[in-house]
This record gives C-alpha cells, structure tokens and sequence, in this order.
C-alpha cells in the first residue's frame, strides 16, 4: 500500500464518481492520476442510515460499492484514508441488536453508555444537561426498546440511528482494536476518527473533548495502528485553539477554519483575517475547501469577529448562486447551526476566477490539501437532488457518472484547476518553508522555499487575480 505523501487529497464516495469503486478507479485512471495522491474515500461499509456514517460492520464493503479487493487496488496507487466512527455505530448493527435481544446477558451490554449507569440517579439533571455540548435540544439519548418489554435510555449524540460507543470499557476496547487492524490490514494509509471529541464523557462536564480522558484514547488508538505505519486524523470542528491543541501534541489535524476566512477575504476584498490565521495556524494539517457536509462557521470563532462571521454567513445567501437561507431549516431536514450548506464553487457565485484563486491559496497554505470531488469538478449546487430528498446536505453530494465526468474536465476551469493541483504536487518547494511576505490589506503573497527551489503566489482579492513565478 502507499503511505502518506505530501500530495492533494481527493475526498469522494464511493458511488459519486461513476457507480461503484471500479468506476471511481477508471474515472481517476483516466483524468485526475496525476492531480491527485491520495484519496479519503468517505465510509464504504454496510450502514443504516447518514451517508455511510452509521455503520453497521467495519469488516465487509459495502457489496454495491464493491469489496476490499478494489479498495486494495486504489491503495496501491494511492495513499486511502477510510472513516472509524469512533463515538458510535449502527442501530441495526449485530451488536446492538444483540444488547437488545439479550439485554445483560448480551456480550455487549457494556458497549453502550446506559443511563442508569452513567447518571448518579440513572438520569441527569436539568444542570447537567445544559452543560452537554450536544446537537439536539435535549438529553441524547434514545429508548432502548428490550425483547423483555422494557425500556432503558442509551445514549445517542446524533440521528437515532447512530448509537454511542462506552469508549471506556474492555468490550469496547477489543471492539475499536479490532476495527482498526481491519482496516489496516486492507491498505489504508490514514484512519480518520469521525466525531472523535464526542466519544469522551464524564457527568458533571461538557462530555466533549474531555481532558485527560481524550488523550487516553488517542493514545490508544496509536498503539493499535502503529505496527502497521497508519496514520490517525481526529475529526473535531470546533475553536481553532482545540486544533493547536491537538498539533501540539503531535497529531494531523484539520484546517476547517480556511474555507470562511477565505470567502470573507473574497467578497469584501481583505486578507487581513486571512493572514493572521495563516501565521498561527497549524503546520501539520489537512487543508479544506469543501467536504461532505457544508462549510464550517463555529471553525472561526474569534478568528474573524463576530459582526464579520454574522455578515459572511447572510452574504453567502445573497453572493452565492442558488443558495438559500430554507435549505438550512427543518424543511430540508437540517437544522444544523454550525454550517452553511453550498458547493464552494456556488458559495463564490459560480466565479472561475475567484475559485482558482482560492484554490492557489489552499495550496500554498501549510498543509496537505483536500479536494472534494465536487470541488474538483468546480460543481454547483444540485438544486434537483436537494429537491428530490429534502436533505439540505444533498446540494453538494452530485452523483456524476463516467460520462458526466467526461464532459466536465473539458471546461476550461476545471483544467486549469487540476494543472494547479498537478503543480502543487510536483514542485519541492512545498515540502519546505512556508513565509508570508508583506503585502497590503487587498493582497495576499506566500512564498513556499525548499533550499535552491521556490514558489510564490501573488493574490488580489480585489481583483480576483493571482499569478505563480517559480523555480
């Protein structure tokens, strides 16, 4: 398998480009072999529900998207980085329909955060639950319905088909342990731990990214995977202080809070914003634009005041092509206040030239750089897919089949995007220094340095102009 590598990272399903992961390997072999290093392909397991994030077996692929021979046959051209749920799994699991069926005779009772056994009186109280960094207006939990007739309240951060794992104990343990030499017994070169600040909890506390408790786990996980020289990215969206926290420590990180500081430097033409992140961000991270879900707000907290958050957030409903305040509402199924839901080519109003300009920038910054495919593709939103579903996260998850593909990489920015890309891989400039220059409050230069090679990028974002001189 290939192992990390300093080279743009696609981010796809396995069923977006083209049907199946045959069809995603044919569309990359013919069009993007030399764009792209690697690829974070976003969970392929059986699951019952959120795109693939409530799986339901860690050991079988998905049989529509194919099997692990073809995911083996990407990793051997490219680094792969797959999804560990770490802080739940499936309702429809065998595991918790086990615990359902055998309550405490199940070999997994103790898998599961139980009430009664979490809570001093087996329920919080009306303190404890505020304190609850959580994403409904309520405790999360679910009714845990016995084959007995009883009824037991387990705990459940996001939709009810996602059941949280008791991270703590031994059965647990040996759950994550073996999931996690599953997947990298099949060549995957980084393990992404989806919601991984979500899985420590403690009554009496936030129950999110709980110290030292978070550390424990990580460490863990580490020991687990370093015999197979696996890589671990812990997804957390939150205060840009928790990533440096996190950097400092060792790890990858990611750079969430690059995708609002850019639009804002691109609709009001300022870098300052810009800039001073770019000083004190993170060095060992991956960079985003886009991703499957929308574009992060709570990443910039206090790197963009509040007055600049509230007036970015309302102008992407006025500057972005086809997007509306509805599909972030009860109507479309989302309610989520942390995101806005637009492709990023949208969110720019469908602007080559601004877009190719953020994509510079993305690629100069520290990091290694992710590409969503529908970024890779400089795709709109999908106003009959959202249509179809009702589910706001939709506008940005296209389906394209091969042909599609075909006829996308001919427009114009979409090439110049993938000779970007191309370049952004090749030259040993980016595996050096990274310095920005002077420059004034409507610019922006970086200049990446490795000994005698060098490459600059010169933005306007007043302009919506960039130019690139190099070694």
């Amino acid at each position: 398998m290939k192992k990390l590598e300093n080279k743009c990272m696609l981010i796809t399903y396995a069923d977006c480009m083209g049907d199946n992961l045959k069809d995603l390997k044919c569309a990359l072999d013919r069009h993007f072999r030399e764009a792209i290093g690697g690829i974070h392909v976003l969970p392929f397991f059986p699951s019952s529900g959120d795109r693939g994030f409530a799986p339901m077996d860690y050991h079988v692929v998905d049989s529509a998207f194919g099997g692990w021979d073809e995911i083996e046959a990407l990793s051997k051209e490219y680094y792969l980085m797959a999804d560990y749920m770490i802080n739940h799994i499936s309702a429809h699991s065998a595991y918790y329909q086990d615990f359902l069926a055998k309550k405490d005779a199940s070999n997994y009772h103790d898998l599961f955060i139980r009430y009664k056994d979490f809570w001093e009186n087996g329920e919080p109280t009306d303190e404890q639950i505020d304190q609850i960094y959580k994403r409904k207006p309520r405790a999360p939990y679910v009714d845990a319905q016995f084959a007995d007739g009883t009824t037991e309240k387990v705990w459940c951060t996001f939709d009810e088909e996602q059941i949280d794992i008791n991270v703590n104990s031994k059965t647990a343990r040996d759950f994550i342990t073996d999931n996690l030499r599953t997947l990298c017994g099949h060549g995957i070169a980084l393990v992404r731990l989806d919601a991984f600040a979500y899985a420590t909890k403690k009554a009496g506390t936030s129950c999110f990214f709980i110290e030292p408790d978070v550390w424990d786990l990580m460490h863990f996980c580490e020991d687990v995977v370093k015999d197979y020289g696996v890589t671990l990215l812990p997804e957390i969206h939150e205060h840009y202080t928790m990533q440096q926290k996190i950097e400092q420590a060792g790890y990858y990180v990611y750079d969430f809070a690059l995708p609002m500081l850019l639009i804002n430097a691109l609709y009001y033409g300022q870098s300052r914003y810009l800039k001073h992140w770019l000083t004190i961000c993170p060095r060992k991270q991956f960079t985003t634009l886009d991703t499957h879900d929308g574009i992060g707000v709570v990443d910039v907290k206090d790197l963009l005041p509040d007055d600049e958050i509230a007036r970015t957030k309302e102008d992407i409903f006025q500057k972005g092509a086809n997007v509306k305040k509805v599909y972030n509402t009860k109507a479309y199924n989302n309610l989520d206040i942390y995101q806005v839901n637009c492709t990023y080519y949208s969110a720019l109003g469908d602007d080559d030239d601004a877009y190719l300009l953020a994509r510079a920038v993305q690629f100069f910054a520290p990091g290694i750089p992710q590409v969503y495919y529908v970024g890779m593709l400089a795709g709109k939103n999908d106003l009959k897919l959202l249509e179809e579903t009702k589910v706001g996260r939709n506008i940005n998850r296209h389906y394209y089949s091969l042909e599609e593909i075909d006829e996308e990489v001919k427009r114009p920015v979409v090439q110049k995007l993938l000779d970007l890309m191309k370049f952004r891989n090749t030259h040993p400039a980016f595996d050096g220094e990274f310095i920005l220059e002077e420059s004034n409050d409507e610019e922006l230069v970086i200049l990446r340095k490795n000994g005698d090679d060098f490459a600059r990028l010169h933005a306007n974002f007043k302009t919506k102009e960039f130019s690139i001189t190099h070694s």
